[in-house]
């Protein structure tokens, strides 16, 4: 999507470490007119594809996934990355490391909401590993519900995780794909 791109290189910031924040539109601002659009374009690439739930992981995801759930008239689930009081009864659950923040954590979800009957569309803001998707794959395998595929809004190429979940066989799109970021704030898209 090369308006993403555009968007990423207008508003987006290199900082050390390879990390892109883009706080301003994706995860900490949401440009709602901007990211309305992507919801958009998701749910046409993924179109007839009988999707019934998009889900994602706590926190930064969930503006994202909440606007392709939107365009594509299903419920959002959304994956707690810890146990509290108010995920209760029997839950999926997956051990995920997180590069962002250098730990992991076991994320869950209710078994009430994701059902055999399923068809989901695992959405994250980043691609970068492939760990959070790995996870919530994991999750979707256990629920016996049927795995649509995967969308980043931005994925950085050069660390692998989309590459890799795409040689499976998987659906994985991203709607920019970062292959290389520069100290001084350059990026290369693939």
């Amino acid at each position: 999507m090369k308006a993403m791109e555009e968007k990423i290189l207008k508003d987006g910031v290199v900082l050390p470490g390879n990390i892109l924040k883009v706080g301003t539109f994706l995860n900490q601002q949401i440009d709602i007119a901007f990211m309305t659009e992507v919801g958009k374009e998701v749910a046409r690439l993924f179109a007839g594809q009988n999707v019934t739930k998009v889900m994602t992981i706590e926190a930064s995801g969930i503006p994202f996934a909440t606007l392709i759930a939107q365009a594509m008239g299903v419920d959002e689930v959304i994956v707690k990355k810890h146990a509290s009081a108010n995920v209760s009864g029997d839950v999926y659950s997956a051990e995920i490391y997180s590069y962002t923040h250098g730990n992991s954590y076991t994320a869950v979800v209710s078994k009430e909401y994701l059902k055999e009957t399923d068809c989901v569309l695992l959405a994250d803001d980043f691609l970068a590993c492939g760990n959070a998707l790995k996870g919530m794959m994991k999750m979707v395998e256990e629920a016996k519900a049927q795995l649509v595929g995967c969308v980043a809004a931005i994925e950085k190429g050069f660390q692998g995780g989309g590459d890799e979940l795409r040689a499976k066989g998987i659906h994985v799109e991203s709607l920019a794909i970062v292959e290389k970021m520069e100290d001084d704030g350059s990026i290369l898209f693939r």
